[in-house]
């Protein structure tokens, strides 16, 4: 049975190893859950976020329960090294110090595969985790649409007590990155 790391955030940094860490079993060769259902809403702010399970780009186990107790970034994007997508990334990476000071982790997502991901973050030196969602499930918890089997721009400002606090349903990827800094302030302020 395949077995990935699960990590704990007591003294998590983003890019190292966790300090904290316990094995997990995959649920790897199950089959995946249905994605093709009725259109879902955006969650909105007051929902709880979904406890999402995935392995990230670095290939960590990521549970976004396991991440209860920090805020959270989650932005998903339509593709890798495009124009706006990379744009997007870029703000979130040059403001990603602002970020962590606020006590926020910032994670990715996207239909692309995690070799695509590796590519992307390295290509930009992106200091966060981006999840490969191939088969659409994370962008369907969060009720994030499809088009042509991409997700659309959509951030997530996710409070300590793991609710939503701000949610951006139609990003412009250039000004985002304060956007969502600001958003942080305004909720742990």
């Amino acid at each position: 049975m395949n077995q990935v790391w699960s990590f704990c955030f007591a003294g998590l940094v983003l890019g190292s190893t966790p300090l904290a860490c316990k094995k997990a079993e995959s649920n790897q060769g199950k089959p995946p859950a249905a994605t093709k259902s009725k259109q879902s809403q955006l969650l909105k702010p007051g929902n709880p976020v979904p406890d999402v399970h995935a392995t990230s780009h670095e290939g960590e186990a990521v549970s976004l329960a396991a991440l209860r107790g920090k805020s959270l970034v989650v932005y998903f994007y339509p593709k890798d090294d495009t124009p706006g997508c990379t744009v997007e990334a870029q703000e979130l990476r040059d403001l990603h110090a602002e970020i962590e000071k606020s006590g926020a982790i910032v994670i990715g997502v996207s239909t692309d595969d995690a070799a695509s991901h590796q590519a992307f973050a390295a290509k930009h030196a992106l200091p966060f985790l981006l999840l490969p969602d191939t088969d659409g499930r994370i962008a369907a918890q969060f009720g994030v649409p499809l088009n042509n089997g991409r997700a659309r721009r959509v951030t997530f400002v996710i409070g300590k007590d793991g609710l939503v606090k701000k949610v951006f349903p139609q990003v412009r990827p250039s000004g985002h990155g304060r956007e969502v800094l600001d958003a942080l302030t305004a909720a742990t302020g």
